[in-house]
C-alpha cells in the first residue's frame, strides 16, 4: 500500500538533512588536508649524514680444486706383477710398497755380474805381478819393449773389467731394488690397473695407479685483467692500502655456499699467462685438507683481501636511485636545507650499502625517505636518521643493480 504525498515529506526531509551533513563534513576534511599540505606547507624527508670510515675491501672468486701433489706409478722394469699390497682408495705414505714384480731375474742378474766382478779381480795380483816383473827386466834389457808393452796392457785391461763388472753389478742390483714399485709420495691412491699376475713394461703408458696428494689442497681461481688493473690503480694512488700483514689469507666457501673452517694463503698470481679468450689469469690458492673435505676438481669460491680503503663512502641502498639515462644518483639537502642532485659513481655494494668512488663525500645529508614529494631545488625540513653503517661485504663481487628511477 503506497504512502500518501503528505507522508512523503517527513522522509524528504530526514534525506536532505544527512546529505547536507555528509557535505559539511567532506568540506571540513577538505580543510583539514589543506592545512597540512596546501600551498606554502614545507614538505619532511629523511636523511643520513654521511661519515668517511675505514672498510676491508674483498673479492669474490670462482674455481676449482687440484691436488698439491700428482704422482703416476709406473714400473722401470719389466716383468710379471706377483702382488698388489695396497688397498684401493686409502691413504698411502710415501716409500710404501705398492707393487712387487718377481725379482727372479733380476736377482740372477745381480749374480751374475757380481761373480764376474770377483773374477776379475781376482786376476789383478797375477797380471800386476808380471808387469812389475818386466819392468825390471826392461831395466836389464832382458826383455823386449813389447813384452813390457803387452804386460801393461794387460794390467790396465784387468782395471777396465773390474770397472766394468762393477757397473754391471751396480745396474743389475738397481733393477732388482725396481721390482719393488714404491709410493713416491704420500697421498690417496686410485684404483689398480693391474691384477696379480699381469705383464707390465718398463715406463709404460697406462699407470698403475695414481697417488694424489690432497692435504694440503690447490685451490685455483680466475680473476679479470680489467679488475687486476683497477686494483693497482688504486693502490697506487693510495685509496687503498694493502700492507698484507696476515699473509694474503683467503676465506674458502664451498660448492653449497658453506664456509670452510680452515682459511687458505695466496702463493702466487700467474700473471705470465692471460686466457685470450676470457682476458683472465689464474690466482693459487694453497688451503690445508685434513679431513680431506675438499676434493680434486670441486667448484669452490675464494674470498680474497684487496686492502683497506681509509676514508670510505657508503650510502645506504635507499638513498641512491637511478635517472632515466640510467645514471646513479642521489638527492642531498644542502646547507640552506634544498634538495640538490648529485650524480654517482658506485664501486660495489657492502652489505646494504653502497660503496661511492666519486659524487658525494663526508658530512652530505642524503635523503632516503620522501623523495616522491620532493625534487631538486625544493626547500624542505630534515629528520635525521641515526644509522651506523654495514661494513660487512655480503656480495663483494656484486655491481650495482639497478635501482628504482624517478623522472
Amino acid at each position: 500500500m503506497g504512502l500518501s504525498r503528505h507522508q512523503h515529506e517527513p522522509v524528504r526531509c530526514v534525506a536532505f538533512i544527512l546529505l547536507l551533513a555528509a557535505m559539511m563534513w567532506m568540506v571540513g576534511c577538505d580543510g583539514h588536508r589543506n592545512q597540512k599540505t596546501g600551498p606554502g606547507t614545507v614538505p619532511e624527508v629523511k636523511t643520513v649524514t654521511l661519515r668517511s670510515i675505514p672498510v676491508e675491501l674483498t673479492t669474490e672468486l670462482s674455481g676449482r680444486t687440484s691436488a698439491y701433489g700428482v704422482a703416476q706409478i709406473r714400473p722401470q722394469v719389466n716383468g710379471i706383477i706377483q702382488k698388489r699390497l695396497f688397498k684401493e682408495g686409502a691413504n698411502v705414505k710415501a716409500g710404501q710398497l705398492l707393487y712387487q714384480i718377481n725379482p727372479a731375474p733380476f736377482q740372477a742378474a745381480l749374480n751374475s755380474a757380481e761373480a764376474s766382478l770377483s773374477m776379475a779381480k781376482a786376476n789383478i795380483p797375477a797380471i800386476r805381478s808380471r808387469a812389475e816383473r818386466y819392468r825390471a827386466l826392461l831395466a836389464q834389457n832382458a826383455v823386449s819393449h813389447q813384452d813390457y808393452d803387452d804386460a801393461a796392457a794387460a794390467m790396465e785391461k784387468a782395471k777396465a773389467q773390474i770397472d766394468y763388472w762393477q757397473a754391471e753389478a751396480e745396474k743389475a742390483r738397481i733393477n732388482l731394488n725396481y721390482t719393488q714399485v714404491t709410493a713416491p709420495i704420500s697421498g690417496r691412491i686410485s684404483r689398480s690397473n693391474v691384477t696379480d699376475g699381469a705383464l707390465v713394461t718398463a715406463y709404460q703408458a697406462i699407470a698403475l695407479s695414481t697417488i694424489q696428494q690432497l692435504d694440503p689442497i690447490y685451490v685455483d681461481v680466475t680473476q679479470s685483467t680489467s679488475d687486476l688493473l683497477d686494483l693497482r690503480r688504486k693502490l697506487a694512488s693510495g685509496k687503498l692500502r694493502n700492507d698484507n700483514a696476515d699473509g694474503h689469507t683467503v676465506t674458502i666457501r664451498m660448492e653449497d655456499g658453506t664456509p670452510y673452517p680452515l682459511h687458505g694463503i695466496l702463493q702466487f698470481r700467474d700473471m705470465t699467462s692471460v686466457d685470450p679468450a676470457t682476458g683472465s689469469y689464474i690466482l693459487r690458492i694453497v688451503v690445508p685438507n685434513p679431513e680431506n673435505l675438499l676434493l680434486p676438481s670441486m667448484f669452490v669460491r675464494a674470498i680474497i683481501k684487496e686492502g683497506t680503503a681509509e676514508r670510505a663512502i657508503l650510502v645506504p641502498h635507499d638513498g641512491v636511485t637511478r635517472n632515466p639515462k640510467g645514471e646513479a644518483i642521489a638527492w642531498i639537502v644542502d646547507e640552506k636545507s634544498v634538495v640538490q642532485e648529485r650524480q654517482l659513481s658506485i664501486d660495489r655494494a657492502i652489505g646494504n650499502d653502497w660503496l661511492i668512488i666519486e659524487g658525494l663525500s663526508a658530512g652530505d645529508r642524503v635523503i632516503t625517505e620522501g623523495r616522491l614529494n620532493v625534487k631538486p631545488g625544493t626547500a624542505v625540513r630534515i629528520a635525521e636518521v641515526n644509522r651506523k653503517p654495514d661494513t660487512t661485504e655480503t656480495n663483494p663481487t656484486a655491481k650495482p643493480k639497478p635501482v628504482e628511477s624517478t623522472n
